[in-house]
Formats: C-alpha cells, structure tokens, sequence
C-alpha cells in the first residue's frame, strides 16, 4: 500500500516524532518507561502516582458502579459534578459560574485542550502561542487542528519569559495564548506580571486565553492564582483542569473546562464528537473529592513539597544543579556537571547508570531551541516517600 495520507501525519510532525522517512517513533515517555520494566530501574518519568487517593473518593465511585451509574452520562457531565466543579470554583478563586451553561467535563485535561483547539481554530494561518519548553501533547494538538505553534522561551533558571519576546510574538494572527500555570515541565508559577501581560495582548490581538490549571492545587508557599480571576480575563478565558493529579487518579480521565458560555458551547459541538461522554461511575466521586475539606487540599500540596525536597537532596548529592519547583509534580535538574552533552543519550543511558529513569528536557523543546535547555533533566516527584529515598541513594551512588 502506498504512504498513508492524512492528518496524523502533521499530528506527528508537530509532536516531534515523524522521522523524514516516514516511520513514526515511540515517545520519550513510552520508551523510556519500557526502559524502567526493562532494567528494572525507579520510574521517575512519566508523571502518576504509585499511591491511590482519598479513600472517599475510591468509595464512592465503588459505590457509584454498584448503584448501577455504569451508562452514559450527560455530555455535559453529570449536574451534580458541574455544580461541584462550580462550588469548587467559587470557594478557593470567587469566581461565580452558572454549571448549566458555563462547564464541561472532558475526558481529561488532554481532550479539553485538543476539542479547544479543533474547535476554535479556523485557518492554516491561526496561530497559538504556547510557552516553551511545553508538556508535549500541545504541539500535537496544534498540527491537528491546523494551525501554526508560535514559542516563547522560558528563560533558564527562573523559568519565567521575556515579556519584550512575548509582545513580539503575539499577533493578530493568533487565535489562542496556551498559558500553562502551574507549569509542566519547568514547575515555574507565572508572575502577576507575565499573567497582566498575557491578558493586555489578547485584548490588543482580539485573541482567546486557554489555561491548562492541572497543578492548581499543587503550588508551594502561596496559594494558586488563576488568570481567569485578574481584571479583563473572564470575557475571554477558557480555564481547563482536571482530577487526576489533585486526587492521584490520573487513570480515571475527569477534566474539565468552563469559560463564557458561547466559547463553552463552541468547544462543546466538537467535544461531542470526540468521546461524547466518560467515566460515568468516576464523576460522582470526583464530585466527593471536589467537596472536600480545606485540609485534604493542604496535606496533599504539603506531601507533594517534602517528596521534592527528598528528590532535590538526592539530586544534588548525585552532582546535579536542582531548580527547585514552585508547582507540580516535576523537578528540573541540570546534569551538565556530570558530563552530559545530549541530554536524550544521557537519560537514555541512566537506566543502566544509576537505575533511575527521567526525561529528558529535550521532549519538551522545539528543534531550534534544543540547545537553550541543553543538559536539563525532569524527574517525577510524584513517587512514594520510599521509592524516592531509594532513587536518591541510587542517583548518589552511579557513576555518570
């Protein structure tokens, strides 16, 4: 059969992985997650939990499936968790949201994302622009929909972006600003600055603000601001965010989004097509987990911050330069004092090295900005507390 056209072709062009023969590569993160069961080596890549959530919400979506909640729901979602995402929204940001109207539950984050893009994109010559380095699936879904990936470099250490480079780069071809806050993979907090900014060019571009929020309860010293809350966003903010990382449920696949209700409805006609509806025994739990007192949200981010600094001790006894994260699951690490020139072969040889597994910055980072992050290393801290002292006293020991 001769070469298969089609859209995924340029889906796997933007994601990085179309080689210019054709032949489509694994990700990092399937690579190097074989690579962890190959040698059995500590899986610090990928970012999920080895440890459940909060026993009720594993009850009631046990509960759930025995009431029979096992058929499709609502493509809305079920009232219920629209109205507990809208409780939610008011009781830590204030914000006021009707859930008839202004919400839906996706199938995760990811789906929330890409039915925003399909459905807002129309033309070749839209532009979204994203800050990189990017969790990977965004350039995907922009070479899906069709549109052009514009970046906007995070400086190196402080992760935040030069607000001159930002001005420059958005236009009035962009259609969308993809703000991730907290940010995977850098765990870097935008500024009010850089949040004022963003919202003063989609204002003098006419463009849409998308925020990915997945960490927002995973901040450290200060609580998460979301950009939808500051003064001229609300009109035209899409603010998505999801259950798996607050509640270590990130197989379950509840996200959502809400935002004015014509773009909700716009994201919606697309959304349909796509799963129509999920996880119906999963909703009511997420529901219960939503509603859940002040100290579940607090223990959890508090948890999250002493695992990183247990990661960070080891990292750095191991000689790496450890930036130490102000959100999310990841830590960033610089290994060029260990003699790491090609960050991908670094991280694919510390399987056998060290028998940790990480991800190298590169899968995050355009071509022609491989060398601006060049040497740097994510780790996920997102681990048990014993399988991280373990990776660090492994990382401690290896000669690199």
């Amino acid at each position: 059969m001769s070469a298969i056209a089609g859209a995924w072709r340029r889906t796997a062009a933007g994601a990085g992985l179309l080689s210019p023969d054709g032949v489509v590569a694994p990700t990092i993160f399937a690579e190097m997650s074989a690579a962890a069961v190959r040698t059995g080596s500590i899986n610090l890549g990928q970012g999920f939990p080895d440890e459940d959530g909060p026993a009720e919400v594993l009850e009631a979506a046990r509960a759930a499936i025995s009431a029979g909640v096992n058929q499709y729901p609502p493509g809305r979602g079920f009232p219920d968790l629209l109205a507990a995402i809208s409780e939610h929204q008011h009781r830590f940001y204030g914000l006021e949201i009707d859930p008839a109207t202004e919400v839906i539950v996706t199938a995760g984050a990811t789906e929330a994302l890409t039915a925003t893009l399909l459905a807002l994109i129309d033309s070749p010559d839209d532009e979204v622009v994203v800050f990189e380095p990017y969790y990977d699936s965004y350039a995907a879904a922009v070479a899906l929909a069709g549109a052009r990936l514009r970046t906007v470099p995070l400086r190196r250490g402080d992760f935040q972006p030069d607000l001159e480079v930002l001005a420059a780069s958005v236009t009035d071809r962009t259609r969308i600003i993809l703000v991730n806050d907290p940010h995977n993979p850098t765990g870097t907090v935008f500024t009010p600055e850089v949040k004022a900014e963003v919202i003063r060019l989609a204002h003098q571009h006419d463009a849409i603000i998308v925020t990915d929020e997945v960490y927002e309860h995973l901040v450290f010293g200060a609580p998460h601001v979301p950009l939808v809350t500051l003064p001229g966003a609300a009109e035209r903010t899409l603010t998505i965010s999801s259950a798996g990382k607050t509640f270590s449920a990130t197989g379950w696949k509840i996200g959502w989004m809400h935002g004015p209700a014509d773009l909700i409805t716009a994201v919606l006609t697309v959304k349909q097509y796509l799963t129509y509806a999920n996880g119906s025994a999963f909703q009511p739990a997420i529901a219960v987990g939503l509603r859940l007192p002040d100290s579940f949200f607090s223990d959890a981010v508090a948890a999250l911050a002493r695992k990183h600094e247990i990661l960070g001790a080891g990292l750095r006894s191991a000689g790496f330069e450890v930036f130490a994260p102000q959100g999310g699951y990841f830590t960033v690490a610089d290994a060029t004092a260990l003699g790491c020139a090609d960050t991908a072969a670094f991280c694919r040889a510390m399987p056998e090295k060290s028998g940790v597994v990480a991800i190298p910055m590169s899968a995050f980072v355009s071509t022609e900005h491989q060398g601006d992050y060049a040497g740097l290393v994510r780790f996920a801290a997102c681990k048990r507390v014993e399988v991280l002292e373990e990776a660090a006293a492994r990382l401690a020991a290896a000669e690199f």
